[in-house]
């Protein structure tokens, strides 16, 4: 009786080790193909980046060097040019958002405000449409207006995706402020002005630093808005990253995607330590 027991209890063992065996295996190959699925892109750009020759049917690159990272940053080549002009158009485009979104968010922050739910689902409007519907209507009125192929079409149309961002985490920003600091600040005889700008603003300025990161990248990844609104007079690294993967270069469209996935990166670490838990509780409110 007792042996049979024993290995009763041995067999209801056996079973659940294998069980969880089964269980671990599945977890770690569904991690991996997860893993895989993410990192996969991004070491493949990393390859190509280092590569001179890759042809098929090798796997791997036949020659590998540093000649096109040399091609990329010369005097000669359109990158630089490319990249100051991103950024350049990406900093206008933060302070044209920023500079409507600022009152706006404080506006609309106010739970009082007349029809607030409609002025905030207002710039929520051109996500609403595909994107190429949008900028091709908004690229013939730029044309009657003489506003294509300059830096303030391009920046203009930067701007109506970076405005929906820059309002509603202003609003957001602006929510999460301790009202009764600023009451206070009433109260002991201080203007509305110098309330908003000594008490309100700093507690706001993470949620609008965080704004400010999210337009910069929005405007910095921009290809559709440019190509209609800004080409060819004005070339930014997306429009060369599409040329050179066009013209089958794909290493210069490899360094130029990972100049791009950098600051990406940095900013995205960035906006972690600016988004309060309190201020992204007020998201949407």
């Amino acid at each position: 009786m007792t042996q049979y027991v024993l290995s009763g209890a041995e067999n209801f063992l056996i079973k659940g080790w294998k069980k969880i065996a089964g269980s671990l295996l599945l977890q770690t190959l569904l991690v991996i193909f997860i893993t895989f699925i993410m990192f996969g892109p991004l070491v493949n750009l990393l390859i190509w980046t280092v590569t001179e020759s890759w042809f098929y049917p090798h796997t791997l690159p036949s020659q590998w060097g540093l000649k096109y990272w040399y091609q990329v940053f010369s005097p000669y080549s359109d990158v630089s040019s490319s990249l100051f002009t991103s950024i350049f158009i990406a900093v206008l485009s933060v302070i044209l958002c920023l500079f409507m979104a600022i009152p706006a968010g404080y506006a609309l922050s106010r739970r009082g405000m007349p029809l607030r739910i409609f002025f905030m689902l207002l710039f929520l409007i051109p996500q609403a449409f595909p994107n190429l519907t949008v900028y091709m209507n908004i690229a013939r009125i730029f044309y009657q207006w003489g506003l294509n192929g300059t830096i303030a079409g391009v920046v203009l149309v930067h701007s109506v995706h970076g405005l929906m961002y820059a309002v509603w985490i202003c609003v957001a920003a602006f929510s999460a402020v301790d009202p009764l600091q600023a009451r206070a600040s009433r109260n002991l005889g201080a203007g509305p002005i110098f309330t908003f700008w000594y008490v309100i603003l700093p507690q706001a300025s993470p949620g609008i630093i965080a704004a400010g990161i999210f337009v910069f990248l929005e405007s910095l990844d921009e290809f559709t808005g440019t190509f209609f609104v800004g080409a060819p007079e004005i070339t930014t690294l997306p429009l060369l990253l599409y040329n050179a993967s066009m013209s089958g270069n794909y290493q210069v469209s490899s360094i130029t995607a990972l100049i791009l996935l950098v600051p990406s990166i940095l900013f995205m670490l960035t906006i972690n330590r600016f988004m309060r838990p309190e201020m992204l509780s007020k998201m949407g409110k």
